[in-house]
């Protein structure tokens, strides 16, 4: 015998997903102006978000000082001055020894696209001087009619330049007044507040403090294991400047996806005009292989360790991120996640009712049995 559908439950059905519907509507809304909001004081926000990063990388080393008496803004100077040093020498371990060997790479440049030409005007292609010059003369008249694009362009590039220096001294201040004031902030939060919010909020901020400081140390993990195992292969072909290279391959790890292509095309680049093709060719399989490794195996698996998060999860928010909001929303797409975690388990811990111990079955005499 079949059952009939009952109205009544077919209402209260309708009725609770039109309730549900209209709150996820209402919850999606005020999503989306918060987004908006947040694009609009976007200037503010990034220099904030960078001195963020920058302070879970140097506050351990505020932490030490400050427990062995240091006064904060002392601490906090010795330790921003030392943040300075520490990215200046770097700066210089990239440029000085590329200085020192431009002469020889400006050679091999000269040198690679003469070896271009000549296996240009054999077979397959037999191209001639005349096609190349052509070619060149095209290409001239091409640029001299985008004339006005290349200086919008370029015009774009050094708004770009500048923007990003008045961020990384902005985002420097900040760091210095973090690890100067920033224990007291927590506190001074929990007093602004009212009511509940005095406790939940400083809370989810300390839990999502801890979050920033294993993000920051497992991506820093990731780019040493970068530096090293490509360090080791560009040695074993022997490229030169395998150390400067090695370097910029660590800090361009902080950058995802544009800093791996950057510094593979660098070191790539190098070999070719160094060693040749071939060698090229084996530093280009070799950069392949470690990426693959590290976007595929090692970043997920050691910051899903760290962040609590599963390694497809992180996966797929990089995706995400990256295709709402380019290289900003890669960088920012696992400590975003991560956030979104740490809140999601405070409401479940705040909204989960405690499981009551099952009662001990009792014999009729009052002894349990």
């Amino acid at each position: 015998m079949s059952a009939t559908l009952s109205s009544t439950k077919s209402r209260a059905a309708l009725r609770v997903s039109a309730r549900v519907s209209g709150e996820l509507l209402l919850v999606l809304v005020m999503t989306a102006v918060a987004v908006w909001m947040l694009g609009r004081m976007w200037s503010v926000i990034w220099p904030l978000i960078v001195g963020l990063l920058l302070t879970t990388l140097t506050w351990p080393t505020a932490h030490y000082l400050r427990r062995r008496g240091w006064p904060p803004a002392l601490a906090a100077s010795v330790v921003t001055v030392l943040f300075l040093l520490v990215a200046a020498g770097v700066a210089a371990l990239i440029a000085v020894p590329v200085a020192s060997q431009s002469g020889e790479l400006a050679d091999g440049v000269v040198e690679g696209i003469q070896k271009l030409r000549e296996w240009a005007s054999g077979p397959p292609l037999n191209i001639g001087d005349d096609q190349i010059a052509g070619a060149f003369d095209t290409a001239a008249a091409r640029i001299q009619d985008s004339i006005g694009s290349m200086v919008t362009t370029v015009v774009t590039g050094v708004s770009t330049v500048v923007n990003g220096v008045v961020t990384a001294v902005l985002a420097v201040f900040l760091m210095f007044f973090m690890l100067k004031d920033g224990p007291r902030f927590l506190p001074w939060l929990a007093r602004q507040l009212p009511g509940r919010l005095a406790t939940d909020v400083p809370t989810v901020a300390a839990r999502g403090w801890r979050t920033l400081g294993e993000f920051v140390r497992s991506q820093a993990y990731v780019g040493l294991l970068d530096a090293v195992l490509i360090g080791i292969g560009l040695w074993i072909v022997g490229v030169p400047l395998v150390l400067p290279l090695a370097v910029l391959t660590f800090v361009s790890a902080f950058v995802p996806i544009v800093g791996a292509l950057f510094a593979g095309f660098v070191a790539v680049l190098i070999a070719l005009v160094s060693n040749g093709l071939t060698d090229a060719l084996i530093v280009l399989a070799i950069i392949i292989v470690v990426q693959q490794l590290e976007g595929n195996v090692f970043q997920p698996m050691i910051q899903s360790r760290g962040l609590g998060l599963h390694a497809a999860v992180i996966l797929l928010a990089v995706t995400l991120g990256g295709s709402l909001a380019g290289i900003v929303g890669s960088l920012l797409a696992v400590p975003v996640a991560a956030l979104i975690a740490v809140v999601w388990n405070y409401l479940r811990e705040q909204l989960s009712v405690p499981e009551e111990e099952p009662e001990t079955l009792a014999s009729p005499s009052g002894v349990p049995s």
